[in-house]
């Protein structure tokens, strides 16, 4: 094992990261896209970058300044990781305004165009002015800074104009206005001759700044944005309130570190050295930027109406015909199912918990949430089922990174309700996905339960691929129970019928089961292993997969991000396949296959191969044990790994599509069609009926 834990054998997981969000971002240059889709992904890779800063790059910062030393797998320290991050940023960043530039000119071409404020008709020009003074001005605060007025907190993401003022026979002076979040950001403009004209908010603030100080000449003034630390710990050990604690951490992230600052490159030097001393910045942690900051924005640009035709087909998740005006509780006795979201509509598991909340045989209701909308039924549902006299326990994942003041409103109102809430679990996260209905049949007590790949999210499950399971196997359910007994009190099942939970037992039966596939191998068997996951990190993990790979065992992968491996390298990797598929949704199922002698095993997941899945959270993987399931299951593994559209593969790190030879199969696609055409089968059987009922018995001869 020794050789190949060798560092020159991983990827840097923070320069993967990176690769995967430039992978996102050259969607944005394939033309196949449709046009509004390419803006969008570039919307995307600048919301991918946001949070990467806030995290990951903070994490390593904090190491930098603790004077961490010590070496990932990749054989990086944290400062030299954090030059070769700084090094692939700015060329990344320098890449989207490039990609956007060429945007920029295709909308022109079908009359869409995104202006400044130098370019305005007369009309217009009145247009932006009464917007401004109506709307705008009431809101805006012009903050000052001279020596009773000191630099303001500049709030994290939000977007501000900063200016240089003077009056006469009196000194320049600096000065900030932020920009309010309350009003769009791209507002549409009075245009003619078919022209769809749009200008951005802050182009708007700056051409009246004049009015917010009256008496003085503005200068200059510049857009700028600022990034702060997002990673700030959370003392679980000495904390009495676990809530509380989050609560007080979430106020500390507003006033924490600057790790990155966005000027306009034509800014003048004596404005951006003000920034860099109030801000404290250092040069690398500087990007100068040749058009808007943060192209966010897009995704506002693409909610606009009278656009559809520069974006994808309109698809509809679909509810499984076999599931349209049914008791879901018969269903789940007559067989486990498998559905494949967002193919497979979402509302089928937002109904099922909404029927066990009104129930009357329905008595407890036990259920884990790590992000939800913000307007979730889900948790109307539970609220519902508490009021209703059912017994009903939700851990809530408070320390679910960005969802944690949602999750602290989500939680007290389940409170409120009367639902027992759990606030998560010391020192870990728990990010399984899984609901216990226990309910009182004629033949006794009977468990259903749903174990998942994704959240219980109704809003990203239209655009996150996941599978879920629903079953009440008996074996299935006493490990539901178990489970949660185990996270409400002090239970510690030695034993598990079907579950496997990590942090305990998750890592030892995936080592356990690749060895095995090792061994089969050197013995002259048939040996394979296929995972789809969204990171592939963990160095045992990774080392083994190695060995494996060196033994004969054929190994697939389907890893939409971070991949520390490197895939195709002679005398280690050169039986592993890596290919990441980008589409118009986000994979994010995890499955696991491994061929075990012809005993072919199917798991699904919400844990990846990441330390942290591993080791710190409370995660889960089940097993598909239905033949027909399991072949359900293996379809989307074979369609995924045919594709030759989305997929890019990579080969020592490098990534590169996959070239179409004959014909295309994009798999997303594929999925949408067989959804469709699942409900249309459906459809047409119900409007034969129709059709025989209303014939004269003459006309059926």
């Amino acid at each position: 094992m020794d050789f190949y834990s060798k560092s020159e054998n991983f990827i840097n997981r923070e320069l993967s990261w990176l690769d995967f969000n430039l992978r996102v971002l050259h969607e944005a240059k394939d033309d196949e896209n449709p046009l509004f889709e390419r803006l969008k992904f570039v919307s995307i890779t600048s919301s991918n970058l946001d949070e990467f800063f806030m995290v990951r790059v903070a994490s390593l910062k904090n190491m930098e300044i603790s004077d961490y030393t010590k070496k990932d797998a990749s054989g990086l320290t944290p400062s030299k990781q954090l030059e070769k991050i700084s090094l692939k940023t700015h060329k990344m960043v320098e890449e989207q305004y490039i990609i956007y530039s060429s945007l920029l000119s295709e909308m022109e071409k079908e009359k869409i165009y995104i202006v400044d404020r130098n370019s305005l008709s007369q009309k217009q020009k009145t247009y932006i002015e009464k917007y401004f003074r109506d709307e705008i001005y009431p809101v805006l605060t012009p903050m000052a800074v001279d020596s009773s007025r000191p630099f303001p907190l500049i709030h994290n993401k939000e977007l501000n104009i900063c200016a240089l003022i003077k009056k006469e026979k009196k000194e320049q002076a600096f000065a900030t206005v932020k920009i309010p979040s309350v009003f769009k950001r791209i507002i549409k403009l009075p245009s003619e001759d078919g022209k769809n004209e749009f200008i951005l908010l802050e182009e708007i603030v700056q051409e009246f700044l004049n009015m917010l100080f009256l008496g003085y000449d503005v200068l200059c003034s510049y857009p700028y944005r600022v990034m702060r630390d997002a990673d700030i710990p959370i003392d679980e050990d000495d904390s009495e309130d676990l809530l509380l604690e989050i609560e007080k951490s979430l106020k500390e992230r507003e006033r924490s570190g600057v790790i990155r600052l966005e000027v306009k490159d034509d800014i003048k030097s004596e404005v951006l050295s003000i920034l860099k001393k109030e801000l404290k910045v250092k040069n690398d942690d500087i990007y100068k930027i040749k058009g808007p900051i943060d192209f966010t924005f897009l995704n506002t640009l693409y909610s606009e109406d009278g656009f559809s035709k520069y974006k994808y087909n309109p698809f509809k998740s679909q509810v499984r015909p076999e599931l349209q005006g049914t008791d879901i509780f018969e269903k789940i006795r007559e067989g486990d199912i498998l559905l494949h979201h967002p193919y497979d509509s979402f509302s089928t598991i937002v109904d099922l918990i909404k029927r066990a909340a009104v129930d009357e045989n329905v008595l407890a209701i036990k259920q884990t949430l790590y992000r939800v909308s913000g307007n979730s039924p889900i948790i109307e549902a539970l609220a519902r089922a508490a009021e209703n006299g059912k017994q009903v326990s939700v851990l809530v994942e408070l320390k679910a990174r960005f969802d944690e003041e949602n999750n602290i409103i989500w939680a007290r109102k389940l409170e409120k309700a009367g639902c027992h809430v759990i606030y998560g679990l010391l020192g870990l996260k728990t990010h399984s996905k899984i609901t216990e209905i226990i309910r009182r049949e004629k033949d006794g007590i009977r468990r259903y339960v749903h174990l998942g790949t994704g959240n219980y999210n109704d809003i990203t499950a239209n655009f996150y691929t996941d599978m879920g399971l629903l079953t009440c196997s008996k074996k299935i359910g006493d490990d539901a129970g178990a489970f949660f007994n185990m996270i409400s009190g002090f239970s510690e099942p030695s034993h598990w019928n079907k579950l496997i939970l990590a942090p305990i037992w998750l890592r030892k039966k995936t080592e356990e089961m690749i060895k095995r596939e090792i061994n089969n191998a050197k013995e002259g068997k048939k040996a394979k292993i296929i995972a789809k996951v969204n990171s592939l990190v963990d160095p045992k993990i990774i080392a083994l997969l190695y060995e494996a790979s060196q033994s004969g065992v054929k190994i697939d992968l389907i890893v939409r991000g971070i991949c520390a491996l490197r895939a195709g390298v002679k005398g280690i990797s050169e039986n592993i396949s890596v290919r990441s598929i980008i589409g118009r949704f986000l994979e994010h199922t995890r499955i696991y296959y491994f061929y075990n002698n012809g005993k072919e095993e199917v798991f699904c997941s919400s844990a990846d191969w990441m330390q942290r899945n591993m080791n710190r959270r409370v995660e889960i993987m089940f097993p598909i044990d239905d033949e027909n399931l399991k072949k359900e299951v293996m379809n989307v593994i074979k369609v995924q790994l045919n594709d030759n559209v989305r997929a890019h593969i990579q080969h020592d790190g490098v990534y590169k599509k996959k070239k179409v030879i004959g014909k295309k199969i994009d798999c997303q696609e594929y999925f949408m069609n067989e959804a469709i055409k699942k409900s249309k089968i459906k459809e047409d059987k119900k409007e034969e009926i129709i059709f025989i009922s209303k014939t004269k018995p003459e006309d059926k001869k």
